[in-house]
């Protein structure tokens, strides 16, 4: 049984302990104390007992499931389409917005934006209304939106703990009731400054971040049966509130070799005890509270998630297009039959039943269970397909790449095929060298034969570049005709000295590269450059302005950055 579970001392609960389980049921217990204040909790895990576990701890604030695909009028009410064809008069039912209470977004993860921004109005406007987020996470990048990630007060991170760390969370009703009353009493502007002053040190710039900590140090206030916030209350709400928000910390104090200056001689002795205890002190311990609230690495999966989301990164997917049979259900629109597209029945009848009532008055001789439609009653499906993407990568092999920078340019397109791999893109593979480009993996989603493929490519001979364009475009071109979205990559030094016929033409390869670079360019097909010369070069700038390609140098180039230039250029 939860020792929250205890109703003994009902007029005030112990500090918390410091083991993490407990830290969690007191975030679920804090929730269910003030979720008007906290506006929800943001739960990171996966699917599992111990997910389970802490859900259960949940059930006290009985939350309305909903999930991430559903509609608009299941969200925020419609028309109600039976009710209104047998009354003949518009009826109504209300939506999961419109009533107070606590909802459960599942799969949260999958959140698409314009979700977000509806629940995160949702939260602003109703306030007796809160959200419980449950992020799976399964594949880094991913994470709640930014919309809602902002809103939420409280976050949990369960992906550490087995099954014997955890423990039942049991809520004891007369304990929440007694200290939902206590509640109305603690108010604080000092902690309510001070909060802000330690989300400034953190890098915090949302303004809804202290409001939101201190509700949780009001609760946890309550909780203990104080009737004033203390330090303990603001331990909690930055451990819980502001640690996953945090975008850098401050050195903590040992880390510090400076001396600090000595004080004035006039000023007392006590004085100046007093002053650094009281001043400095408290906010050095709680920013080591949100410091050591969250697991390692957890901050910087939080921040790639963020980047993924604010840059629209990879999603497995390649261009939008509208489609009248298959793919994502866009919201139906006036028009004619016979065009290809199906009639929304649906749509249709929901458009004609406000209508009936007048028509059948219009109609004298109508029966009156007869249902009349006019054409411009008529609604067609719509929808949104994606296709497909395909990554090509166009190696250079030659002599002038050098077999140290070979190793390089494979190094990156290792890096970049794991990216590709993570989210479902097929991979194609160009190697130039000698006199002319060779295919040699078509469109694949084969990660092992792509690295072998890669593995075994020789170096040495000329740099036919002209060719490995014509053939990268004549490749995307193919992809292009079967569906798929293509995506160009480049590894290369840019001195050309091939020309499409096989001379030694240094000249006229060039010409023809920067004709075939205006080619690409022409067709809208997304390109990156990954300069591979020890000192890059201004022709190949030149060439990639020409093709409206992204140019990096691999020199100043890390894992760090290549990963995040591909994923740029694939989503942007």
């Amino acid at each position: 049984m939860s020792p929250f579970d205890d109703t003994s001392g009902l007029p005030g609960r112990p500090p918390p302990q410091t083991d993490p389980w407990e830290m969690v049921e007191l975030a679920i217990t804090l929730l269910a104390i003030n979720p008007a204040g906290l506006r929800g909790l943001w739960l990171r895990a996966r699917t599992g007992p111990v997910r389970d576990r802490a859900l259960a701890g949940l059930k006290t604030l009985a939350p309305r499931k909903l999930h991430p695909s559903i509609t608009d009028e299941a969200l925020m009410g419609g028309l109600d389409l039976s009710a209104t064809l047998a009354s003949g008069e518009m009826q109504h039912h209300t939506g999961l917005l419109e009533r107070s209470g606590t909802l459960q977004l599942t799969m949260a993860e999958r959140c698409a934006p314009g979700l977000g921004v509806r629940l995160g109005q949702a939260l602003d406007r109703d306030s007796t209304l809160a959200l419980i987020a449950l992020d799976e996470a399964a594949e880094e990048g991913e994470g709640l939106p930014q919309a809602l990630a902002d809103r939420l007060g409280l976050f949990l991170d369960l992906e550490g703990f087995a099954w014997g760390d955890s423990a039942d969370i049991v809520l004891s009703p007369a304990l929440i009731t007694a200290a939902r009353a206590r509640l109305k009493g603690i108010v604080s502007d000092t902690a309510l400054a001070r909060l802000a002053g330690v989300a400034a040190e953190l890098g915090i710039t949302s303004l809804r971040a202290p409001l939101l900590a201190n509700a949780c140090a009001r609760a946890n206030a309550a909780w203990r049966g104080a009737e004033t916030i203390e330090e303990a209350d603001l331990e909690i709400a930055v451990a819980l509130c502001f640690a996953h928000k945090a975008q850098h910390f401050p050195e903590s104090p040992s880390d510090r070799e400076e001396t600090p200056p000595e004080p004035p001689q006039d000023q007392p002795e006590e004085g100046r005890d007093r002053d650094e205890s009281e001043l400095d002190m408290p906010e050095d311990m709680l920013i080591e509270a949100a410091r050591s609230a969250l697991p390692p690495g957890l901050i910087a999966q939080l921040q790639a998630a963020r980047l993924a989301r604010a840059q629209s990164g990879p999603s497995g997917a390649g261009a939008k297009r509208k489609s009248m049979r298959r793919g994502r259900a866009l919201p139906s629109r006036a028009g004619k039959p016979g065009t290809g597209a199906r009639v929304d029945v649906i749509a249709t009848l929901r458009q004609a039943a406000p209508w009936q009532k007048m028509r059948r008055a219009m109609h004298c001789g109508a029966a009156p269970d007869r249902l009349l439609l006019m054409p411009s009653d008529i609604r067609l499906k719509r929808y949104q397909d994606q296709t497909d993407r395909v990554l090509i990568f166009v190696v250079d092999a030659s002599g002038s790449a050098a077999v140290a920078r070979l190793a390089e340019a494979k190094g990156a397109v290792e890096l970049m095929l794991a990216e590709a791999y993570s989210t479902r893109d097929h991979v194609a593979l160009i190697a130039f060298r000698g006199a002319q480009a060779e295919l040699c993996l078509p469109p694949s989603r084969s990660l092992v034969q792509t690295k072998r493929r890669l593995a075994g490519l020789p170096g040495g001979g000329a740099t036919p570049l002209a060719s490995a364009l014509q053939l990268a475009l004549a490749t995307a071109e193919q992809a292009r005709g079967h569906g798929m979205t293509p995506t160009l990559a480049f590894l290369t030094d840019g001195r050309g000295n091939i020309a499409l016929d096989g001379s030694a033409n240094r000249a006229q390869a060039a010409e023809e590269a920067t004709q075939l670079a205006r080619a690409i360019s022409s067709r809208d097909m997304r390109a990156l450059v990954i300069d591979t010369s020890l000192r890059p070069k201004p022709q190949l700038a030149d060439l990639s302005a020409q093709m409206r390609a992204t140019l990096i140098a691999l020199p100043r180039a890390d894992a760090r950055s290549l990963s995040a230039t591909l994923s740029s250029a694939l989503g942007g």
